[in-house]
């Protein structure tokens, strides 16, 4: 004998659950019920001990089936919080280490630990704070990326891309050519 479990009407307007889903599944569980109401319903019999030990057996598996799938649940839930607990504490670490990070960095002061400037045997030095190479005949590169150095104040920037140099008196083409403003000679193709 099968009965339809009946469907609430708020589950036809849920449109977060699937209610044809839902009634399929409780149709199935009806006619095949289990735990203690499938135990009582077929509790009848012939009275025969053979028919009492057949659905002995029958309720024992069904309270088995019944511990283990609480057994089950619990264990799932246990294993859930534990990965949750385990994540926590593990940004908490992150956290913390990140945050002794930046408190040591902030205890190293940030300065130049060179002398201010170097000086070197054939005449030439190096200014440490400004990253300035003076040579002896006294031309001057950037340390850092290795060009020529000129004073920011004394060019001129032309519209073309070419600069003057009003200190040295050297015009700088778009193309690397360098001219002596004062006599007109090129000075260098290179840049």
């Amino acid at each position: 004998m099968s009965s339809i479990t009946p469907v609430s009407s708020a589950a036809f307007f849920n449109s977060g659950s699937n209610w044809l889903a839902d009634t399929y599944t409780a149709i199935q569980n009806d006619n095949n019920a289990g735990g203690l109401l499938g135990m009582m319903a077929n509790s009848g019999g012939d009275g025969s001990i053979d028919g009492f030990l057949g659905r002995s057996v029958i309720n024992a598996n069904a309270f088995a089936t019944i511990s283990q799938t609480g057994v089950t649940n619990a264990s799932a839930l246990i294993a859930q919080l534990a990965a949750q607990n385990l994540q926590k504490a593990d940004a908490k670490k992150m956290q913390d280490a990140f945050a002794a990070l930046a408190a040591t960095q902030k205890m190293v002061p940030e300065k130049n630990v060179l002398d201010p400037v170097i000086y070197f045997a054939d005449g030439s030095t190096i200014d440490t704070n400004s990253n300035i190479m003076t040579r002896a005949d006294g031309t001057q590169y950037d340390t850092t990326t290795g060009a020529k150095y000129v004073d920011p104040a004394s060019i001129i920037q032309m519209a073309n891309g070419a600069y003057l140099d009003t200190k040295n008196n050297i015009l700088t083409m778009p193309d690397g050519t360098r001219i002596d403003t004062v006599t007109g000679l090129i000075v260098s193709t290179t840049a």
